[in-house]
């Protein structure tokens, strides 16, 4: 696991996930010309999970799964 702090809607907050959703995180927000701050915040918004590491993993996941559709 690997811990980071963003700033999400001028909140400091902290998300735990493994080094692999950190790197398809990065490279969604780098497709979607948006931070990485900027697409977890759009994540949160939407999310349909309590917990927000969860909600990103399974938009990593839902972007990777597209892709390859």
């Amino acid at each position: 696991m690997e811990k980071r702090s963003l700033t999400i809607a001028g909140h400091r907050t902290s998300i735990a996930i493994e080094p692999e959703f950190w790197a398809g995180l990065e490279a969604l927000a780098e497709a979607s010309g948006k931070s990485i701050a900027a697409m977890v915040g759009e994540i949160d918004e939407a999310r349909e999970v309590q917990n927000l590491s969860s909600a990103v993993r399974l938009a990593v996941l839902a972007w990777y799964r597209d892709r390859a559709g």
